[in-house]
């Protein structure tokens, strides 16, 4: 069971990085080996392909939450902390030079 489990994520997380190309390919083959008419061919792909995309979006999901949790646990400032203080930056810098001397 546990065996199984493993595969089912490993196929997962394979699908979710293949390119939609390789993926189609891969939908094509497994139909013609299942010798299923065109259009469950069709049918096949198409969930293959739809399913790829829902996986390798969560799978990005979750990889951007995790490099996030890393870089709090780290305590490296966020892209937008970064540009917030430029621009606070900015704008004391702008307001120093209208100041007269």
């Amino acid at each position: 069971m546990v065996e199984l489990l493993k595969k089912s994520v490993y196929a997962t997380i394979g699908i979710a990085l293949m390119t939609r190309e390789k993926a189609e390919e891969i939908g094509k083959k497994v139909a013609e080996e299942a010798r299923l008419s065109e259009s469950e061919g069709k049918q096949f792909v198409e969930e293959l392909l739809s399913r790829a995309d829902e996986t390798r979006s969560a799978f990005e999901k979750t990889v951007a939450k995790q490099v996030e949790a890393v870089l709090h646990k780290v305590n490296l400032p966020t892209r937008s902390e970064v540009e917030a203080l430029e621009l606070r930056l900015r704008k004391l810098e702008a307001a120093q030079q209208q100041e007269p001397v």
